[in-house]
């Protein structure tokens, strides 16, 4: 048996439940050995039963007397009573009629579970119990508890992982002996098996150190190899004009902030050298992230070059010409500016092409339409990326290649990224963080709400509604789910437009659309035809619409605090207050991620606290940019993230050779297309 061998090789693994395995993508032993528990329960302690109190036990004794019965309306409950030289306990399991049968009476069993009170009994409730002669793989131990499915328990898994427990301890060395040395860690068979079988809270914590250190290892050194594959790359020269930089700043509308000069200055100096630039800007929403992108481009422009935009969404494409058309024109470029997208006619599409062949469009802005074969930006020095992360490396990569050598690329994201995931993620970047917002934008006032305020809230939403504002209505689903309290957005736009709001018109907007069909919709609410835009999160990154100034996020506990930080973006973009209600499902007591959005309006300490509370997966999720494989280290660890860090750097350093340990070589393989921004 090896790593390839299929799980239906083992005892209990059938074709049904291989079908179960199969849901959870585990098809191989290799497979069942890297599905690491996601929590534990700790029954090691095994306490004699005069001590033990109310709550999780564990228990060595001998089973006396055991009997089941049918009660009302079929249950069938099994007692037994269990003991030791100290005492004696009763044992209750419901609908396990088996129970009976299976106990031996006079036999040594370890017993776990919940001591509690049922029926103005203490008792030890539907306990996992396990012969003393067995290797115990639930109970007297420090058990894992794997994710599930629906057939599939962790008790199965735990049954399944037992058998290859051999297979573990002949798994190969992944890491460098001198790095193994040096931090004194677990080998990497003793590490996984630790994480299955953990003899002690010492063991298991061993273990998750030494396997963690190797995750972020493996993406530090995937960030640094993309990062020195760049700096063997050539790129133009864009030389600085001090000059131009000053024109354009003197015909702004208003005062650029610190926080731009000092970016938009590190752009000016990247872009002077050989080496292609690769930076990412983080800016809030609303910090001026565009008018920083305009200035790199100017100095592009001035020298001959062009410049090409890519956006997410055609909409926000032609929002961005638009506003870039008016930053550039009284530098003489506005002419220049030109948009290529999907919902142009073909004679549109051919006539943009002609020009930006001819280099009259230079500088080009659209969505993926820009990356067909059919166009030619053969004059192309930089690449502007808006919301990187919602491109796939391949399109970034085509877009770059149509240069036909490496651009500068400037890479733009309204979602904050805490700095530890940023380091991590991200080493081949560098990373610019606009933390300041113009000056005269308000702060968005936000409250969170219970359904029994409904009312009341909505006869203060009419008075903006009256004043001519516009409201976004965003709700976590599409459609009624039976699996999931939460209100959808067809039943809120059913419920709006023909109850509370019906004498406004109301609109409605969601991923199942078809691009024009949303597009259209968008067009309307920007366009005030609709009063009430209700939708699902796809307006997340969007465009501005300045005179919407009420966002209702139904069911918020059920977002995310970075997710509901941008959807609060949206509005309070123009000279009107802006208000955010974040609407609960029920009136139960708020989360801490709500309290924090209501007292906050910093994107990137919420960030850190979405971070704390629920992982690097759903920031990362958000970011829709491949898969972050984190599922031991916390980035929290900054200690351990810095260690890793330093390690990778140090195997580059002493010139190693990746192909000499295939298993790191194949996870920083897939890990440089996962961070490559390239």
């Amino acid at each position: 048996m090896n790593g390839e061998t299929p799980l239906l090789a083992l005892k209990g693994v059938g074709a049904a439940i291989g079908q179960k395995y199969g849901q959870l993508g585990l098809h191989t032993i290799a497979d069942l050995i890297n599905y690491f528990p996601r929590r534990y329960d700790d029954y090691s302690v095994l306490t004699p039963i005069a001590e033990i109190v109310p709550g999780a036990v564990s228990i060595r004794a001998t089973i006396k007397q055991a009997k089941g019965r049918y009660v009302r309306r079929g249950m069938h409950i099994t007692e037994a009573v269990a003991g030791d030289d100290t005492g004696s306990v009763r044992l209750i399991w419901f609908n396990q009629p088996y129970r009976e049968g299976s106990l031996k009476a006079g036999a040594e069993y370890y017993i776990s579970g919940n001591f509690e009170l049922s029926h103005q009994r203490l008792s030890i409730m539907n306990p996992t119990i396990e012969l003393v002669s067995d290797m115990p793989l639930n109970t007297a131990r420090i058990v894992p508890v794997y994710r599930e499915t629906k057939g599939l328990t962790s008790r199965q898994i735990r049954a399944a992982i037992g058998q290859i427990a051999k297979v573990i301890a002949g798994l190969p060395e992944t890491l460098p002996e001198w790095l193994v040395t040096k931090h004194d860690f677990y080998g990497r068979s003793r590490a996984v098996y630790a994480l299955h079988f953990p003899e002690n809270a010492d063991d298991l914590a061993q273990a998750r150190h030494r396997l963690g250190f190797e995750e972020v290892f493996q993406l530090s050194l995937a960030a640094l190899s993309n990062k020195y594959e760049l700096l063997t790359e050539q790129a133009p020269s864009v030389p600085f004009e001090e000059k131009v930089a000053k024109e354009f700043v003197s015909h702004m509308p208003f005062k650029l902030t610190d926080a731009q000069r000092k970016v938009v200055w590190s752009i000016f100096q990247d872009m002077q050298k050989e080496q292609p630039m690769n930076r990412l800007v983080e800016g809030d929403v609303g910090a001026g992230k565009t008018v920083v992108a305009a200035m790199a481009a100017v100095m592009v422009l001035h020298h001959g070059h062009q410049v090409a935009l890519m956006a997410p969404t055609e909409l926000l494409a032609r929002q961005h010409a638009e506003t870039l058309q008016k930053l550039l024109q009284p530098l003489g470029f506005g002419s220049q500016v030109g948009l290529l997208v999907g919902g142009m006619t073909a004679a549109q599409k051919r006539s943009a092409r002609e020009h930006i062949a001819s280099g009259d469009i230079r500088f080009i802005v659209g969505t993926q339409a820009l990356i067909q074969d059919t166009v030619d930006m053969h004059a192309l020095e930089l690449v502007i990326i808006d919301e990187q992360h919602r491109f796939g490396v391949d399109q970034r990569r085509t877009l770059q290649i149509k240069a036909g050598h490496m651009p500068h690329v400037l890479s733009l994201t309204a979602t904050p990224i805490p700095r530890s995931l940023a380091l991590t993620l991200y080493g081949e970047l560098d990373v610019s963080v606009l933390d300041q917002k113009p000056p005269g934008r308000s702060e968005i006032i936000t409250k969170i709400e219970s359904p029994n305020s409904r009312p009341q809230l909505y006869e203060e939403i009419e008075k903006e509604l009256t004043a001519g504002r516009q409201m976004f209505v965003v709700c976590p689903l599409i459609t009624e789910s039976g699996a999931v309290k939460a209100v959808s957005a067809e039943e809120m736009h059913e419920q709006l437009s023909k109850k509370a709001f019906k004498h406004h018109n109301v609109g409605l907007l969601h991923g199942k659309m078809k691009p024009a069909d949303k597009n259209d919709v968008m067009q309307q609410f920007v366009e005030h035809k609709l009063d009430i835009l209700v939708s699902t999160t796809v307006i997340e990154v969007g465009v501005d619409v300045p005179n919407a100034t009420i966002m209702l996020i139904e069911g918020a506990e059920r977002f995310g605090l970075a997710q509901m930080h941008q959807l609060r973006g949206r509005v309070g973009r123009g000279k009107d207050q802006g208000y955010c209600y974040l609407m609960m499902s029920d009136s139960s007591a708020p989360s801490r991620r709500l309290r924090a959005l209501e007292s906050s309006s910093d994107g990137f300490k919420l960030a850190e606290l979405d971070l704390e509370l629920r992982g690097p997966g759903a920031i990362y999720g958000t970011m829709q940019h491949g898969q972050l494989d984190l599922r031991i280290a916390k980035l929290t660890d900054t200690i351990l993230i810095a260690s890793a860090r330093s390690a990778a750097q140090k195997f580059i350093d002493k010139h190693e050779d990746l192909l000499q340990y295939p298993y790191l070589h194949e996870q920083v393989s897939k890990l440089r297309a996962v961070t490559n921004l390239n």
